[in-house]
């Protein structure tokens, strides 16, 4: 009876110590790496006396869609922007689309640069979050470019103006 529980013991440290070889033996992985958000780009204040700094409005209809597309474009003049576009239907609720983010002005060409779309993060190497505008015409009260959708044209804004939801 002595011998059967010593063969059991050893049986059971036998199995044990190859449980503990394996258990060495087996690889290791790292800790899961934590991605790195990217940081947003600092926006670069526009140039003293820009005409392109404003509260701009387009109004427009669009082939194949029922109802007037409003934008208002409102480029601070320390670089920052918000895009807001809205559908007006006739008894229909209006839906829009609000992007904040960065502007500039490369020669005649205005960059919209989007950070969050409807406060929401963006992947900033997409590059539809980047939209470039050839400006045609800037004035004290209108705004007259082509984009990736064709011509825009804009009539300037109250510092204050908001589209109405």
């Amino acid at each position: 009876m002595q011998t059967i529980r010593a063969l059991r013991r050893l049986r059971a440290g036998a199995g044990l110590a190859i449980l503990a070889a394996l258990a060495a033996c087996a690889p290791t992985t790292p800790p899961p790496s934590v991605p790195v958000a990217a940081q947003p780009p600092s926006c670069v204040a526009a140039a003293s006396g820009d005409l392109l700094t404003g509260n701009w409005l387009s109004v427009s209809s669009e082939k194949g869609v029922a109802g007037a597309l409003r934008t208002l474009y409102t480029l601070k003049p320390d670089g920052t922007m918000n895009y807001v576009e809205q559908i007006k239907r006739p008894r229909t609720p209006s839906q829009g689309l609000y992007e904040t983010g960065c502007w500039s002005r490369e020669g005649q060409t205005l960059v919209l640069r989007t950070l969050q779309s409807n406060g929401v993060p963006v992947n900033l190497r997409d590059p539809i979050y980047t939209n470039r505008y050839r400006v045609q015409g800037v004035t004290a009260h209108e705004l007259r470019m082509s984009g990736p959708d064709g011509a825009v044209r804009a009539r300037r804004m109250s510092p204050g103006y908001r589209l109405p939801f």
